[in-house]
């Protein structure tokens, strides 16, 4: 159903360019938009996690600190100050992600920690926890995963400590682990 052109579609049409000037003809029927924002950055959860690590590193060193400690497994990096445990130990580090290893087998297990701490990295988070369990349901009763756990995260460079869950986090049956920045 097409309509045939006449004389007085021409003169609508020299009217409307007159009228409106020099146009161009937009060939797409898309509408282009801005480009998302970016995620916001938790500005200071970072700022107080350096103040942290700063103070942790050259803070005093207190009679506090050479008492305390205990039978429950730790670990710290070569190099890095007792006050960095303590701090964990503390709870002055938030948990920002967790893994439980629960039911699963040796191999298993360390394929999914070995993952966990790649991604965790990566998202820049610095403080997770690491459910092996207490053993209760191991043969014997003792906790197999717990002391792979602790042999596999001292020997991952990432890591730079890593003690005991408070009670409320997990107790026996966890760590708390401080991985270093995913910048260096």
């Amino acid at each position: 159903m097409s309509r045939e052109r006449g004389p007085l579609d021409d003169d609508a049409s020299a009217l409307f360019r007159q009228a409106v000037g020099e146009v161009q003809l937009v060939s797409s029927s898309r509408v282009l938009l801005e480009p998302p924002a970016p995620a916001p950055r938790p500005l200071q959860r970072e700022r107080d996690e350096y103040a942290a690590l700063i103070e942790s590193l050259h803070g005093p060193f207190s009679l506090e600190l050479r008492l305390e400690g205990g039978d429950e497994p730790s670990f710290l990096r070569t190099g890095l100050p007792k006050s960095v445990l303590r701090d964990l130990r503390r709870g002055r580090w938030v948990v920002q992600a967790a893994l439980d290893l629960h039911g699963h087998t040796r191999i298993e297990a360390a394929d999914r920690l070995a993952e966990f701490l790649s991604s965790a990295l990566i998202a820049g988070r610095r403080c997770v926890r690491v459910i092996h369990g207490k053993g209760l349901g191991s043969p014997g009763r003792e906790p197999v995963l717990k002391h792979l756990v602790k042999s596999w995260l001292a020997r991952r460079e990432e890591v730079l400590a890593y003690c005991q869950a408070r009670p409320t986090e997990g107790g026996e049956g966890a760590l708390v682990v401080l991985l270093r920045s995913a910048g260096k």
